[in-house]
């Protein structure tokens, strides 16, 4: 049931339950709802208390929605009008209520705001692109809240609350919702004074809404803030030269435009350019300014009149034309000045000028220039402007409005046609929740049904082209085109299959210096508010030369002798390329395959291997790849250094020599003992010794086996030692036996042997042994012994002492002393002679003897050096003294004796053996001697002195 009661501009509804979302027709009237929603019987009014509502210059400023007990559906608002600065943020707060029940009871599943609905859909607000990162709503229990940033002039609306329950039918918008005004500041002069030359204006800081009284102003003169200057209100003396804005403190970014105060006389029109159809109603709007007072007498406006001729220089007013006539009206308030034509005809086109005339004698004000007013036939040149929203999946609308250039008569109605078929709704736009792209849609007005708008429409299926058709080779322009029909016109993006982002957002894609990584698929989208199409996917194939060749061995660990190995030769190329395998140091090429295949690699096969890739377009050589084949050791040999003879003394190097993969690390042995091992395949003596002759012999191994050479035999040279004699037979040498002189020396190679007596300059013989036969006295002496190789000599001295059957000594003595008998013979006879012919001078006194006695003395000569050596004398005896050197072997008991010394020259070895002589004196006196010396000695006794030198 519902109750519509008028009370003073009030109009109070009562909804039942099933009317929750039915508006009146008091709306459109201008004024002020009230609604009382009750889902109960009418006595369920009584009880009910009802909120005071004031009103204020036709506004609602307090609604508040009267619920009965728990079950009634309600919205109220804070405030219903709202006032706004542009740029600023409002928030505009509601709570609501719905029923409750015990069954299935409501509950709220969608909440939002809107501001506009039509075609039976409505639009969140959070979905409409003009509000797009604006928007905030905020509900805590039953309140919620709209916040709007950073305010709009287009924010200007009726703003509802919808809220949406879990039952199909629970749907409720708080209707009428919260009037939003956001004005944008403007500076307009409220009074203007002239005073001879000099002119002033009142400056107010104004809104399209009235704003809270309690604001504080900013104002700017060329962008500097004018100081003590807070209201709302700035006097300022007319300069041309200054530009004047204003702003409400705490919202500076919201500046009103910067103006330059015109002449206090100025007419200002709302549009400069109108058009209207035939027939139709054309309005054109202005406002006026004049100055107060002039020379302090306030101004009257006494006439206001439109005009398009001018006859004997003065206006003509419109009413009084005769073409015009009950055609034209004048309206005028508050400086507000509107002309109103009806019936348009097509000669009324022309400028249309506002004149008004004041009681002072020169205020008179024409606003030039006019408006130009253009009638046309009764074509309104409709187009459909679209808007779409796909914020989310639970709100996806579409609007269409039919939008005119020119000003159509009052209260004219749309018609829509969807796919030509006309459609219910009568408004200016169109929403819709669903849209088939396949939908085309126009719209007309009502009575100008033969003058419908173009057609909009979804994109056809686009195609794509490419330029150049022929083959595309790296590096040239290659332009990709899209192509769609489609109302408004498409949009088009470009897309790579497999690619996620958009490539560009044009019609055409352009690849500059195409490349090769730009081959594939490539697609594009058409798309305007209405609907997208894909296009099918278009192949760019870049045709270019191989890029660099790369090479792959498999298996890429350890290449080990007699495994299979595969070379890979890979490059990029469009045409695919063609592949030659190559050995380096090698000049035929090894194969025609992107493989080279060894089913059995050698050692002989290591080496650096590149491949070659061509097409026609090119060709590129890969980089070398090494290839090392690991073996194990193979057989070593062992070589010597010097390969000449070896020298004792010298420095000889062994090496073993093994081809090996990785390197063999070496064992040395001699007479297979271990000597050394190591990563050394050398083994150095730097002198070598005769205890290093042996066999030698090495041994090499790596990871993958091991292998022993041959044995090298190394034979140390060396010069004789010292050589060793002997003497056969051992005992005593007895004249006329035979002897064998033995001489022996270790020496490599073995050693030739020359026997040499000493004061001889030839060889005894040449050989091992020398035999002497029937040896004699003669044969005594010392011998020697020369060992001698390639490498050098070595002798040693064997003194040889041959004993008489008759011993030379005694034959000595004999002959001494018949040769000393035989003197003193002779002396005696000489004595005999002389003491005869003289008695006392032969023989004196005993006291007169002189001291130089008669003496005979025999020496024996030192069989090596030649000198007579001189016994000592006797100072107490006169007798007379005979010497005899004999030199005897210093064993006695064993005449034969070698020395053992190093080889040297014949006379240091002469020297040598004589220290070994052995002197004997043998005295003979024939001089009597006293009782003493007689009693003592026998005057015929031989003496004898062995004297070791």
């Amino acid at each position: 049931m519902r109750l519509n009661t008028a009370v003073r501009g009030f109009v109070v509804v009562v909804l039942s339950g099933s009317d929750l979302d039915e508006s009146t027709s008091a709306l459109q009237k201008g004024l002020s709802v009230i609604y009382l929603h009750f889902n109960g019987s009418h006595r369920a009014m009584r009880g009910a208390a009802m909120s005071v509502i004031t009103a204020v210059s036709g506004f609602v400023l307090l609604t508040v929605t009267v619920v009965l007990g728990q079950d009634g559906w309600g919205v109220t608002y804070t405030s219903t009008p709202i006032c706004a600065v542009k740029g600023s943020t409002v928030e505009i707060r509601c709570t609501y209520t719905y029923p409750s029940r015990q069954y299935n009871p409501y509950r709220v599943v969608r909440t939002f705001w809107l501001t506009k609905e039509s075609n039976n859909e409505v639009v969140d607000l959070k979905t409409d692109p003009e509000y797009s990162g604006r928007v905030q709503y905020q509900c805590k229990h039953n309140d919620c809240t709209l916040r709007i940033s950073d305010l709009r002039e287009s924010d200007s609306a009726e703003y509802k609350f919808r809220f949406i329950t879990n039952d199909p039918r629970g749907k409720y918008t708080g209707v009428p919702g919260v009037t939003l005004t956001v004005t944008d500041l403007q500076v307009q002069v409220s009074r203007s004074a002239v005073t001879g030359d000099s002119k002033s204006a009142d400056l107010k800081c104004e809104s399209s809404c009235p704003l809270p009284d309690n604001l504080s102003y900013i104002w700017y003169k060329n962008e500097q803030i004018i100081r003590q200057q807070t209201s709302n209100s700035y006097l300022n003396y007319w300069d041309p030269t200054n530009r004047i804005s204003c702003a409400v403190r705490g919202y500076e970014n919201s500046r009103s435009p910067s103006v330059v105060v015109k002449d206090v006389w100025d007419v200002t029109y709302t549009s400069t350019q109108v058009c209207a159809f035939k027939g139709s109603t054309a309005e054109i709007r202005c406002t006026f300014r004049y100055p107060s007072t002039i020379n302090g007498t306030n101004t009257r406006v006494q006439k206001t009149f439109w005009f398009t001729k001018v006859k004997d220089n003065e206006p003509v007013d419109l009413t009084t034309e005769s073409q015009y006539r009950s055609r034209v009206r004048y309206q005028y308030e508050n400086n507000d000045c509107t002309l109103r034509i009806t019936d348009l005809r097509e000669s009324d086109s022309a400028e249309y000028k506002f004149r008004f005339i004041t009681n002072n004698p020169g205020g008179k004000y024409t606003g030039v220039p006019g408006v130009s007013l253009t009638v046309t036939v009764p074509d309104p040149q409709l187009q459909v402007h679209v808007r779409r929203s796909t914020v989310n999946s639970y709100s996806n609308w579409t609007e269409l409005t039919c939008h005119n250039n020119c000003q159509l008569p009052d209260q004219s109605s749309y018609i829509w046609y969807r796919n030509g078929h006309k459609l219910s709704s009568e408004k200016q736009y169109l929403h819709l929740n669903t849209f088939d792209s396949t939908d085309s849609f126009h719209c007309a007005v009502k009575g100008y049904e033969q003058f419908p708008s173009p057609t909009v429409y979804a994109p056809k299926l686009p195609s794509v082209s490419v330029s150049p058709s022929a083959e595309i080779v790296e590096g040239s322009s290659v332009t990709l085109t899209c192509s769609s029909d489609a109302n408004p016109a498409a949009s088009y993006t470009w897309y790579k299959e497999d690619a996620i982002n958009p490539l560009s957002y044009q019609n055409q894609h352009v690849f500059s210096s195409i490349l090769p990584s730009d081959s594939g698929k490539y697609y594009c989208t058409a798309d305007n508010d209405l609907g997208q199409k894909r296009s099918e996917s278009r192949t760019i194939d870049v045709k270019y030369a191989p890029k660099l060749a790369s090479v792959s061995v498999s298996p890429s660990g350890e290449i080990v002798e007699g495994s299979p190995v595969n070379l890979t030769c890979s490059s990029d190329a469009n045409p695919a390329a063609s592949y030659t395998w190559y050995k380096e140091d090698v000049i035929n090429p090894l194969s025609y395959q992107n493989q080279h295949v060894f089913s059995s690699i050698l050692p002989s096969d290591s080496g650096k291997y590149y491949c070659t890739a061509d097409n026609n377009l090119g060709q590129k050589r890969s980089e070398s790849r090494t290839i090392d084949v690991k073996y194990p050791p193979r057989l070593p040999s062992v070589s010597v250094s010097p390969s000449a003879e070896i020298v004792e003394g010298s420095s000889v190097t062994l090496t073993c020599s093994s081809d090996a993969n990785p390197a063999a690390n070496y064992t040395w042995y001699k007479d297979n003992k271990v000597l050394s091992a190591g990563q050394q395949n050398v083994y150095h003596f730097i002198a070598i010794k005769l205890e290093n002759s042996g066999n030698y012999s090495c041994k090499s191994e790596n990871q993958y086996g091991q292998k022993n050479s041959t044995s090298l035999s190394i034979d140390v040279q060396y010069p004789p030692k010292l050589p060793s004699v002997s003497v056969s037979p051992s005992a005593e040498i007895v004249e006329g036996s035979s002897v064998t002189l033995t001489c022996s020396s270790d020496a490599n190679p073995a050693a030739s042997y020359t026997w040499y007596k000493e004061d001889e300059d030839s060889p005894k013989t040449s050989g091992h042994n020398f035999t002497i036969s029937n040896i004699r006295p003669e044969h005594s002496g010392s011998y020697y012994c020369v060992a001698h190789n390639n490498r050098g000599t070595h002798n040693v001295t064997l003194q040889l002492t041959v004993r008489e059957v008759f011993p030379l000594a005694a034959k000595l003595v004999v002959t001494g002393i018949t040769l000393v008998v035989f003197l003193v013979i002779i002396c005696l006879l000489v004595f005999f002679l002389l003491t005869k012919k003289k008695p006392s001078a032969l023989f004196p006194l005993p006291g007169n003897r002189q001291d130089n006695n008669n003496k005979v003395s025999c020496t024996s000569p030192s069989q090596h050096t030649g000198k007579t050596e001189s016994p000592p004398s006797h100072s107490e005896e006169d007798e007379e003294l005979n010497y005899a050197s004999v030199r005897f072997s210093t064993n006695q008991t064993d005449p034969i004796y070698y020395n053992i010394r190093s080889a040297g020259s014949r006379r240091q070895k002469v020297k040598e053996e004589d220290e070994h002589v052995e002197y004997a004196a043998v005295n003979f006196s024939s001089a009597p001697r006293n009782a003493h010396q007689e009693s003592e000695e026998d005057p015929s006794e031989l003496y004898s002195t062995v004297k070791k030198i």
